[in-house]
């Protein structure tokens, strides 16, 4: 269901992208590693440190559903990755022993986090609103001129 809707003959973003796999399959990645680096090369500011890493993981969140569900809006896919963000943090909250031998190990602590902090629901929120705001004004923009130029 691909389709541009068109307000007095201005075209308006495509809400129903058909997502190309590998941009999104990249980008994931891309934002798993700019995460890693960040974290690795300027872990000592505390700014980075605190807000940084946990915004990326938003945005990584947000590629990673885009990839996922192709053919959903972009309204929709922000929602879901923000909603499985917030869920992850919630879930922060939650200290049974079994989990927390889970949370040891490292992939796994990695993406269910340690400890709840408040300040990440705004980290995710800016990670998810950036990746939106990315796919809205830059991929769905370049990706209709390809196909203009195509048809030409």
């Amino acid at each position: 269901m691909n389709r541009i809707i068109k307000a007095n003959s201005t075209e308006m973003p495509d809400l129903f992208p058909a997502r190309n796999r590998i941009l999104y399959g990249l980008l994931t990645i891309i934002t798993l590693i700019t995460g890693y680096l960040s974290r690795r090369l300027f872990g000592d500011y505390a700014f980075i440190k605190l807000y940084v890493g946990d915004a990326l993981w938003a945005l990584m969140v947000f590629f990673g559903f885009a990839f996922l569900f192709r053919k959903r809006s972009t309204l929709v896919v922000a929602a879901i990755a923000l909603g499985f963000a917030v869920s992850i943090e919630i879930s922060q909250l939650y200290h049974a022993p079994w989990i927390d031998d889970l949370r040891k190990m490292p992939l796994i602590g990695l993406v269910l986090g340690f400890q709840f902090v408040w300040s990440d629901l705004i980290c995710y929120s800016m990670g998810v609103a950036f990746g939106a705001l990315a796919e809205i004004c830059f991929i769905q923009p370049f990706k209709e001129s390809r196909t203009a130029a195509k048809k030409q």
